[in-house]
């Protein structure tokens, strides 16, 4: 195209096929992290959550979980609240494609869902609508940490395996703080198990990139018993508010039990910010781990220590002399005994 003496190009020197191929390039191009949807077949439900489901799935024949977010139909939301969802998507996407380490499971990638988008299922292909989301990552066969030691209630953990578990996720936190990353909802739900129960950390979506200001960073996001007193409280915080939550995940691997499982959202929120309301520690647990979870969950946030230090901590336990965790000389047990004598 040759511009003219006043700078502008003549309509009749327009190369229009020129320009239809450089838009249909530019519509199509996809992001790094998008998959290609005919490769995915999308099975069962093996999990459901408030925004959606998780399904098994193969992805370039490689066996997958499967996000489906579903924004609800469409005329539900306005815009504003659909704005939020999609920003939440992009965020979450952002955080977990770029990020590499054996203890956070692995992104594949992700797709928004429109009107010529097709996915194949076990009862043929279907279209995904506008107002799905598709998230792909590793298939983990072990589950989440949580169904883990809800099974092993009763019988609890070896003290090795206690370690071993909290070693994991304290090396992916690690991990992720490393790259700027903070999660923002670790709990044991959240994490999940491969099949030699190694803990993978899943669900980014809520993570962030922290913030230089931690006046950029407030309000309440977590969940409930694992949420540290400065979110709860409304206040600005860091990542000190994993390792917080982590150490209230130490005591759960420990005890195979819920943090205050009796308590109302209003009266947690109370306790733990103005009474450094806290987990109970079995008197059986050994010191090396105890004080980890109580530096873990100090009410002062400079006061935790880095997860790099947690990783340390751990590492420097001895468990070769680790089996139950009752010690030979209670045969009653501690207090965490006492409970769920059913099956």
């Amino acid at each position: 195209m040759k511009e003219g003496n006043d700078g502008f190009v003549r309509a009749d020197q327009i190369d229009l096929k020129s320009l239809d191929e450089q838009l249909e390039r530019h519509l199509n191009r996809r992001e790094e992290w998008e998959i290609d949807p005919s490769k995915l077949i999308v099975k069962g439900v093996i999990a459901r959550g408030t925004f959606g489901t998780v399904h098994r799935g193969v992805y370039d024949n490689i066996d997958v979980a499967v996000k489906l977010l579903d924004w609800g139909e469409e005329g539900n939301r306005t815009e504003a609240e659909l704005a939020s969802l999609r920003s939440a998507f992009t965020q979450e996407v952002a955080v977990w494609h770029k990020l590499d380490h054996p203890n956070v499971t692995k992104f594949i990638g992700a797709t928004m869902g429109s009107a010529d988008l097709n996915i194949q299922t076990e009862n043929g292909l279907i279209s995904m609508p506008s107002n799905v989301c598709c998230v792909v990552v590793e298939y983990l066969p072990g589950g989440a940490l949580k169904s883990y030691l809800i099974k092993n209630r009763r019988k609890k953990l070896a003290f090795k395996v206690v370690v071993q578990l909290a070693l994991d996720l304290a090396r992916g936190l690690s991990y992720l703080h490393s790259e700027k990353i903070v999660h923002r909802d670790v709990k044991t739900e959240n994490m999940l198990l491969d099949k030699s129960r190694t803990v993978k950390i899943a669900d980014f979506g809520v993570a962030r990139v922290e913030a230089s200001n931690p006046n950029d960073m407030t309000g309440e996001t977590g969940t409930l018993g694992y949420m540290a007193p400065e979110v709860l409280n409304g206040n600005p915080y860091n990542r000190k508010c994993d390792v917080y939550s982590f150490g209230i995940c130490l005591w759960e691997i420990y005890c195979c039990d819920m943090p205050y499982p009796d308590l109302s959202f209003s009266e947690v929120t109370s306790a733990v910010v103005r009474q450094n309301l806290r987990p109970e520690i079995p008197r059986c647990c050994p010191s090396s781990l105890a004080i980890v979870m109580k530096r873990c969950w100090d009410a002062n946030p400079d006061k935790r220590p880095e997860m790099d230090e947690v990783v340390a901590m751990l590492e420097a336990i001895d468990t070769s002399k680790g089996g139950g965790m009752i010690p030979p000389d209670q045969s009653q047990g501690c207090f965490c005994f006492r409970k769920h004598r059913g099956p």
